[in-house]
């Protein structure tokens, strides 16, 4: 299953912090009932890539809606399409190497 990394950076706000940003974003995740992991400087989902894209251009939406000036919204998409893969395997295949 296609990984979706994303992080949403207001730009000209009166305010370095960006948490409501955030807690948006994961708001929408969390109604489109998709698998995700927030780390400290981002946030990954897991799902189909169409419900992906999806995501990631209602997160845009909703921070610019939310009053800055300015956007900046980071993605990255992991999409293997030679087998399976999700983030639980992932983070396994690592744990396991580290052993």
């Amino acid at each position: 299953m296609p990984l979706l990394e994303i992080s949403v950076v207001p730009i000209g706000t009166d305010s370095p912090s960006f948490s409501t940003q955030v807690t948006n974003a994961v708001r929408i995740i969390e109604e489109k009932d998709l698998k995700y992991e927030l780390t400290p400087t981002s946030t990954v989902v897991e799902g189909d890539i169409d419900h992906l894209w999806e995501v990631a251009k209602e997160i845009h939406q909703e921070a610019i809606s939310t009053g800055p000036e300015r956007i900046v919204t980071n993605i990255s998409i992991d999409h293997r399409t030679d087998k399976e893969m999700n983030m639980d395997h992932q983070i396994d295949t690592v744990r396991k190497e580290l052993e």
